[in-house]
């Protein structure tokens, strides 16, 4: 790309879109079709959205925007959702539909939605350039393509059309190359090693077997911990592989585990996401601004809608679900706050915040990433402590005060169902819960890079850096260049040793 910029940007822009198509085909060449198909129908309609918005043709404008809408959310429906409208009609009216023999394209979530979003925002007038390359690469780009971020017209268009892209800059090399490794490193080493934890016990529930208290809380947690390390490093090597071609995308993920709120939540995990949902369906069913009681059914459909999109299952209506309730329930807690005067408390109360949102967000995730009802529910008994808690046959001896029964305590050692062993898993859960508390995020270690868009567009505030922050910042030095090269030859020793397995927002 680099070599091609130095005659033409516009060839530049070409060749990367190009190299993103091919990118694409590599998993399932047959629906490269499809999604150029669907860039140039998009392309079409905003070209005729915006020129009937320039020419006051206001409804005409509308008319062709829902249209489009429409054409959109029926290929993601088809793809996605037929075959759940297809069970849930068998399951409800007891009928015998045969599901249909459907593959859900790479990333249709996500080139669905920018596209959605480039059509909306060149009715409001946001977006206003038509160059069919830049918009190619917008929608291909293939560092977001996969797993996100949801882009904007505005974000990327101008850094296409900078003759600065065009042009090999060693430092964003350096950082980018960095990023993307540590990243990897979040994926392979840390997150594929969880999900030996939370996948066996996950699939005991799913299967009918009694999850008993330590094993229910390891998978529980494993889970939680797998998912938060497997998204923010798809994230980060997204980021870095962009910054590699001087391209800064959004930031999709900033340390959602710290949130002192369910609302901080939402503003710090699948960042585009969440802005997606607000600005593109709150916000138009009316958001705040017709009372308490419409809010409230507002944020109830938006994160119903928002759990759907995120899988085609009643799990994830139930995930959805709940945290809808959990921003209701937020929502009026302020409100009470705010009319009583009260104030947030000091550090006790949010470290309280921390673990209670920590808490809530747990039992969500149980329903996300449970394939069943029965499963989620025998996992959440067995957090609970319902289904009992077993421990090492040493302990007999020792709690032989308690009395409570065979039918609570069973002395027969940890994880008798999955075999995991509650020892290891626990030192790995606490392991990675020290780094999600007490490390800093890649967006803080990387501060004084501008390695984001929000970086570079001041979209973002300035977090507070705590002392082991600031130890930990990213400087380029012989000793990082040492340190980054022997954790990518370990990465690439794991990859050829182990079993890599594929990102958790994969094909979402």
């Amino acid at each position: 790309m680099f070599w091609i910029g130095r005659y033409s940007h516009r060839l530049a822009a070409l060749w990367l879109g190009m190299a993103s198509l091919t990118f694409y085909s590599v998993w399932d060449s047959g629906f490269l079709l499809l999604l150029l198909t669907s860039i140039c129908f998009n392309y079409g309609a905003g070209h005729l959205i915006g020129h009937r918005v320039s020419s006051k043709k206001l409804g005409l404008a509308k008319s062709t925007l829902i249209f489009a809408i429409t054409a959109n959310l029926l290929l993601l429906g088809y793809f996605k959702y037929m075959n759940f409208f297809i069970d849930s009609t068998n399951v409800f009216f007891g009928m015998q539909i045969s599901a249909l023999d459907i593959i859900l394209p790479l990333g249709i979530s996500f080139f669905t939605f920018t596209q959605i979003a480039y059509l909306v925002d060149v009715y409001r007038g946001i977006a206003r350039e038509y160059n069919f390359i830049h918009y190619l690469l917008f929608v291909t780009y293939f560092p977001h393509l996969i797993a996100g971020p949801i882009l904007h017209h505005k974000q990327m268009m101008p850094q296409f059309g900078h003759s600065n892209t065009y042009r090999i800059n060693v430092d964003n090399v350096a950082v980018g190359l960095s990023i993307f490794i540590l990243g990897l490193a979040k994926k392979l080493l840390i997150a594929d090693n969880l999900a030996l934890y939370a996948t066996p016990i996950f699939t005991a529930a799913d299967a009918g077997s009694t999850i008993m208290f330590f094993e229910a809380w390891v998978g529980a947690l494993a889970y939680t911990l797998q998912l938060y390390f497997d998204f923010s490093a798809y994230c980060d090597m997204a980021i870095g592989l962009s910054l590699m071609l001087n391209i800064r995308l959004p930031m999709n993920f900033n340390s959602p585990y710290k949130a002192t709120s369910i609302i901080d939540f939402w503003r710090r995990w699948h960042m585009t996401l969440s802005a997606f949902l607000r600005d593109y369906l709150y916000f138009p069913l009316g958001g705040n601004r017709k009372g308490p009681a419409r809010r409230y059914i507002n944020l109830i459909a938006t994160m119903l809608l928002g759990g759907l999109w995120h899988g085609a299952g009643w799990t994830f209506v139930i995930w959805g679900g709940l945290h809808g309730l959990y921003l209701m329930v937020n929502h009026g807690w302020r409100e009470l706050k705010d009319r009583l005067g009260w104030s947030d408390g000091g550090r006790i109360a949010k470290l309280g915040a921390v673990f209670l949102t920590f808490l809530a967000v747990i039992v969500a995730w149980v329903f996300f990433r449970a394939e069943t009802f029965s499963g989620a529910w025998t996992l959440l008994a067995g957090m609970a402590g319902m289904k009992g808690i077993s421990l090492p046959s040493s302990f007999e001896s020792k709690l032989e005060f308690l009395s409570l029964g065979s039918q609570i305590i069973l002395y027969e050692g940890f994880s008798p169902i999955t075999n995991v062993s509650i020892k290891k898993s626990a030192a790995f859960i606490m392991l990675g819960l020290a780094m999600v508390w007490l490390l800093p995020n890649m967006r803080e270690m990387f501060s004084h890079y501008k390695s984001t868009w929000e970086d570079v567009s001041g979209k973002l505030a300035e977090s507070q850096t705590s002392r082991l922050t600031r130890i930990m910042i990213w400087k380029k030095t012989l000793i990082t260049a040492s340190f980054l090269g022997a954790l990518f030859s370990v990465i690439l020793i794991y990859m050829v040793a182990g079993n890599p397995s594929e990102f958790l927002y994969f094909q979402f």
